[in-house]
């Protein structure tokens, strides 16, 4: 499989620089990997994110006007470094604080609270969210949920980074986080696995005509593997994981995400979401906010994630509708 590329160390840079040419909102900071919104209002907390490349759009993709203030990069799959992290914040911090949203993955968590900890001690406020959506569970660990950082983490950043333009304090915003985390939840199925540059081998191993549920979005294979079926079938098993989930009654009201990881093509995502909304619709369930598209992808994976948020107020659905002018939401 070919990945086009040049030098890989140079992957980030060279990939911030091409962004950058149709963005004129975006900036880089300096020589480090961090991308920020060049018109962001000092008058409001800034929202920072990031992760591993690999997972395009995301995180540059959600930088703008009400969402992220800043993204930062890690190499492919690998979170950012301490140092770049705390440049931003350091870069991001006005006097309002910095409100810093994760993914639930051991590397990220590590480095981030490193970076956040050295911040505080600078005398920077700074409150966050660990976003851990991922329902799948591990067949390795007597099948205990994942809880990983999955494409959720894209309801947050606009949930949160709308609520930050309307002038949320750090503290609201940590208290909206929290509520708003644990109703978001994600479970996603495989095609095609994801296959690093210049390797040879996938990085995991997946029959043709078979699907893999549970995948991860740093290329990890899931928890069972079946033949494929039919999209529909491909949808009754997912929305079945998400009533596990949430135990939901009839009547009430979730926002849908459906997310492309990665090559899945327009056609079959179509297909899919209209296959998973009318399922969701059967169960008595109200979509008043639906979203598809490619928001956080695991490179050259064939595949779609779903999310599911319980609305629990209005002034969330609010907060989704607003304007952004962040390019991939």
């Amino acid at each position: 499989m070919v990945t086009i590329i040049n030098q890989v160390n140079q992957t980030i840079n060279q990939y911030i620089d091409g962004l950058l040419t149709t963005q004129p909102q975006l900036a880089k900071l300096g020589d480090w990997p961090i991308i920020y919104n060049r018109h962001q209002s000092k008058n409001h907390v800034p929202i920072l994110s990031g992760g591993g490349a690999g997972h395009e759009p995301a995180h540059a993709g959600f930088v703008g006007d009400g969402m992220l203030s800043a993204a930062v990069y890690g190499d492919l799959f690998i979170p950012p470094k301490e140092d770049a992290i705390l440049e931003a914040i350091r870069f991001l911090d006005h006097g309002l604080g910095v409100f810093v949203i994760i993914k639930n993955f051991d590397a990220d968590i590590a480095r981030f609270h490193r970076a956040i900890h050295q911040a505080r001690q600078e005398g920077h406020r700074v409150k966050y969210i660990i976003s851990h959506d991922d329902i799948s569970v591990e067949p390795k660990a007597n099948f205990q949920m994942r809880h990983r950082g999955l494409a959720g983490t894209i309801l947050l950043h606009k949930i949160l980074g709308a609520a930050a333009k309307d002038g949320l304090t750090l503290d609201q915003l940590e208290s909206l986080a929290f509520e708003l985390a644990t109703e978001i939840a994600t479970i996603g199925f495989a095609t095609k696995p994801s296959q690093l540059p210049g390797e040879q081998e996938p990085l995991f191993q997946l029959a043709t005509n078979h699907i893999s549920f549970g995948i991860g979005i740093h290329g990890e294979e899931g928890y069972r593997v079946v033949e494929f079926q039919s999209s529909e079938q491909l949808a009754i098993e997912i929305m079945n994981k998400l009533h596990i989930k949430f135990h939901w009654q009839e009547g009430e009201h979730f926002i849908l995400l459906v997310n492309n990881l990665g090559t899945a093509t327009d056609l079959e995502q179509g297909i899919f979401l209209n296959d998973i909304r009318q399922l969701l619709e059967l169960e008595g369930l109200h979509l008043p906010f639906i979203k598809n598209g490619k928001f956080m992808t695991s490179l050259n994976m064939g595949g779609i994630s779903v999310t599911l948020c319980r609305m629990k107020s209005k002034q969330w659905l609010r907060y989704l509708q607003e304007d952004t002018n962040a390019f991939a939401w």
